[in-house]
């Protein structure tokens, strides 16, 4: 009984905070189709990737349209991250989140995003930037 509690107070907080499990697209807000530009920092190194090529952009976005992010129970602030990513349209930035974070809200994906960054940036042909 104690647990059906839990669960139920959960989702009405959940729900009264307005979150509710989105892919990329949903969150995007524009065509998505559009993105000419994806900048990926590395946040456990400092080091950013660029990607401009149309054809790797558009297979990157294919491989992450349908992961939904479903949002988490602690909305607690969090501090750090592995990947943070960019979308950019003809120059202007238009987006940016991380695995876990998306417009000051937290998730998890389903399925888990981690594992394609972490393979997408290791093979990824562009020369690293140091930001530090």
């Amino acid at each position: 009984m104690r647990i059906l509690i839990f669960v139920f107070t959960m989702l009405i907080g959940l729900a009264g905070c307005g979150l509710e499990t989105k892919t990329l697209p949903e969150f995007y807000g524009g065509n998505i189709d559009k993105v000419t530009k994806i900048v990926i920092l590395d946040g456990s190194t400092g080091y950013k990737k660029t990607v401009k090529d149309k054809k790797v952009i558009d297979d990157f976005l294919k491989e992450i349209k349908d992961i939904k992010f479903i949002p988490e129970a602690n909305q607690e602030k969090q501090v750090g991250y592995r990947y943070s990513i960019t979308f950019f349209e003809d120059g202007k930035k238009t987006f940016q989140f991380t695995p876990i974070e998306i417009n000051d809200d937290y998730y998890y994906s389903e399925p888990d995003i981690h594992p394609f960054l972490d393979s997408f940036y290791e093979k990824l042909e562009v020369k690293e930037e140091d930001l530090r």
